[in-house]
Order: C-alpha cells, then sequence, then structure tokens
C-alpha cells in the first residue's frame, strides 16, 4: 500500500483559528498531517525568528485524530522546530493557513503565514499559503474548500522547482475562478496615531491604508477586486535579476595607486 502524502500545516492567527481548522479538514483529505502552529497570535511577524527568548513546545488535541503541536515562537519558528525535532520524514507538501486576510501584493513581505511557507521552501518542501480576504474571526471557508483541495492535490501531483511556493488568495464572495498571475505593486501609507497613556506619557498605534499602485488585469490585486483567487509563483530569492548586468557597468572600483 503506498505511504500517504505526509502534510505539514502551520500559520500565523493561532492554531485556534478557525482558519487552521478548516486546512486540516482540507488536508486530511489528501494525506497524513502534522500540525505546528503559534500558540497566540503573530500576524505580521514576516520572516522573524525567536533568538533571545526561549521556545517552549507542547502537544496538544486541538484537532481530533492529527498530531498538533503548539509553539510559542514565530510562525517560521514553528517551521523550523518541526523539521529539527518533530518530522520523521521530509514532509511532501507544507501548506499555511488559512489566513484571516489578504496576504497579496506587498503583504506577501510582512506576513507570518507566507514567511511559514518560505522557509518550509527553503528546506525543499513544496509549499503554499492560503489567504482568504476576510479578517473576520467568524469568516466564512466553505466556498473556498474545494479550490484549496484542488490547488493542494496538483502542487503534490505536479511538484513545485526548489526555492518556488504558491502565494494563494482567496475573494470572501462569489468565486469566478482561479487566475495565476503576478504580484500587485502596491504599498502601505502608514499613520502613527499619537496617543498617551493614563500616566501622560506618548506612545503611537500604527494605522495605515494600503494603496494599490497597479491596476494591469494580470496583477493579484485585479484578480481579487474581480472575484478570481489569485494564484502567485514567489521565491526567496530576492535578487533582481534584470539588474545585474546594469550595475556591471558602474564604476563601483576604487582607483588604485
Amino acid at each position: 500500500m503506498a505511504e500517504k502524502p505526509l502534510i505539514l500545516i502551520s500559520n500565523d492567527d493561532s492554531i485556534n483559528s478557525p482558519g487552521i481548522a478548516v486546512l486540516v479538514e482540507i488536508m486530511l483529505k489528501i494525506g497524513e498531517v502534522i500540525v505546528v502552529a503559534p500558540d497566540g497570535p503573530q500576524s505580521a511577524q514576516g520572516h522573524s525568528i525567536t533568538i533571545e527568548d526561549p521556545i517552549r513546545l507542547s502537544k496538544v488535541n486541538t484537532f481530533k485524530g492529527v498530531t498538533a503541536y503548539q509553539c510559542s515562537g514565530t510562525p517560521v519558528d514553528c517551521v523550523k522546530i518541526a523539521i529539527d525535532k518533530l518530522l520523521s520524514r521530509q514532509p511532501d507538501l507544507m501548506v499555511s493557513g488559512i489566513n484571516h486576510g489578504s496576504n497579496a501584493s506587498i503583504n506577501v513581505l510582512y506576513s507570518g503565514t507566507m514567511s511559514a511557507a518560505v522557509e518550509a521552501s527553503i528546506d525543499g518542501m513544496p509549499a503554499i499559503g492560503f489567504s482568504l480576504c476576510d479578517f473576520s474571526w467568524n469568516a466564512n471557508f466553505d466556498h473556498c474548500k474545494p479550490y484549496i483541495e484542488r490547488l493542494a492535490r496538483e502542487a503534490l501531483e505536479n511538484k513545485l522547482p526548489y526555492g518556488n511556493l504558491l502565494n494563494v488568495n482567496i475573494p470572501p464572495g462569489e468565486i469566478k475562478g482561479v487566475k495565476v498571475c503576478r504580484q500587485a505593486k502596491g504599498r502601505w501609507k502608514e499613520d502613527f496615531d499619537r496617543r498617551h497613556d493614563p500616566f501622560g506619557r506618548e506612545y503611537f498605534w500604527m494605522t495605515g491604508q494600503f494603496v494599490d499602485m497597479d491596476h494591469q488585469e494580470d496583477s493579484d490585486e485585479w484578480a481579487l477586486n474581480n472575484g478570481y483567487i489569485s494564484v502567485v509563483p514567489t521565491m526567496f530569492d530576492l535578487t533582481a535579476h534584470q539588474q545585474i548586468e546594469t550595475l556591471k557597468q558602474w564604476n563601483l572600483n576604487l582607483d588604485k595607486k
């Protein structure tokens, strides 16, 4: 009998989030599941790791019939400790999410959910980050379940090249279909709200508004705004390869005497 695919699951909303429970439910249809996720919310942690505090790991019974651990560290810590201490073999797939809120466009850099998938990709696992563009804790995930299952099965069957992973974002309403696209050019315009605590000491609370600078129909933001699931092939290699030859023409060496 063929061995079932081993699937590692993590996220950044915590092991108790509704999104990860849905992802576990879906992945159990495909293979054997192990969950290692933060014990509390770790949103917007990006690729941060814990180096000055101990990391605590404990087994939990959050998902019936599933081996699961909660971790005091970041999403990337969760993947790293799973690889080093918990996994008996290399997972056939790593999936992260389902995130509550969009990780399209520039948000991919800030996302703990996506960084968990990136870390898995660095270690050679095919990896996918899933996000639903609905920040509500009680968001409805039913409409996206078949698409998530299909994407996971396709990733297992077709294999992703080393260093590649998928950033998948899902609109909250009716889904018209799936579009493979690129990351939209966008940024956050931050506003730091100045406040004072009860002792009169000043502090700041960061707020902001996303600015979409890209309205082309091949971008993830366009796809989501028009009712499509966006699938963006992503890399952890941040080299701007197209600029290498240009930079070689710069006069970068000091004149030797």
